[in-house]
C-alpha cells in the first residue's frame, strides 16, 4: 500500500528499481491554448550541482550516461488519467558521485502562452515498483502556484548510503531556466 506524503515529508526508498510517475490536469479554457508540461531530472553531486550536461534528463536527452535514469518520453497534452510522464530509475547503476536526483515539471512556452501552475490541478508524483507496479509512495501537490511556471515536485537523495524521497512542492516563476541556473 502506498504512503501518501505531505510537503516536506521524507520516506526511505528500498527498491533499487522503480518508476517515477508524474501527472496533472490542465485548464486550457483559462488561456484558450493547450498546455505542454515537461518533466525534467537533474542528477546532482554532493555540491548540489549537476554532474554534467548529460545528467540533465528531459525530452531531448532521455537517458543518463550511466543508464540509471531514463525518461520514457514527452507527453504533449497531458490528456487522460494516470501518469502523464514517467522516469525509470535503477539505483544499482547510478554514478557513485550522484547524491541527489531532483524531479522538476515545467510548462513549455509558459510566458508566450500566458500559463502558470495556477491553471494546473490534480498534480502528483508517485513512485512505484517497476516489477509489480505497486505504488510505494505518492505526493499530491495542493499548493496554489499562481505565478510559477516550474515546480520541483520532489527529490531523491542519498544519506548514509541509503536513498530517500522528499516531497518538495517548491515553485519558481522563471521556468526551467531558474532550475538550470540553480543546479549549474
Amino acid at each position: 500500500m502506498a504512503i501518501n506524503l505531505q510537503k516536506g515529508q521524507r520516506e526511505n526508498i528500498n527498491a533499487p528499481k522503480f518508476t517515477i510517475g508524474l501527472g496533472w490536469d490542465t485548464n486550457s479554457a483559462a488561456t484558450g491554448t493547450g498546455f505542454d508540461l515537461d518533466a525534467s531530472i537533474f542528477v546532482l553531486g554532493e555540491n548540489k550541482k549537476i554532474l554534467s550536461d548529460s545528467h540533465f534528463i528531459f525530452y531531448n536527452n532521455l537517458k543518463s550516461p550511466d543508464g540509471a535514469v531514463e525518461h520514457t518520453g514527452d507527453n504533449l497534452t497531458g490528456d487522460g488519467d494516470g501518469d502523464d510522464e514517467q522516469i525509470k530509475v535503477d539505483l544499482s547503476k547510478i554514478d557513485a558521485t550522484a547524491a541527489e536526483i531532483c524531479i522538476v515539471v515545467t510548462i513549455h512556452d509558459a510566458e508566450t502562452r500566458k500559463q502558470n501552475f495556477g491553471q494546473v490541478r490534480n498534480s502528483f508524483i508517485r513512485i512505484f515498483d517497476s516489477n509489480t507496479n505497486a505504488d510505494i509512495l505518492k505526493y499530491e501537490l495542493e499548493e496554489d502556484f499562481s505565478i510559477e511556471t516550474a515546480v520541483e515536485f520532489g527529490r531523491l537523495y542519498k544519506k548514509n548510503n541509503e536513498w530517500k524521497f522528499e516531497a518538495v512542492g517548491t515553485g519558481m516563476k522563471g521556468g526551467l531556466e531558474d532550475f538550470l541556473s540553480k543546479y549549474n
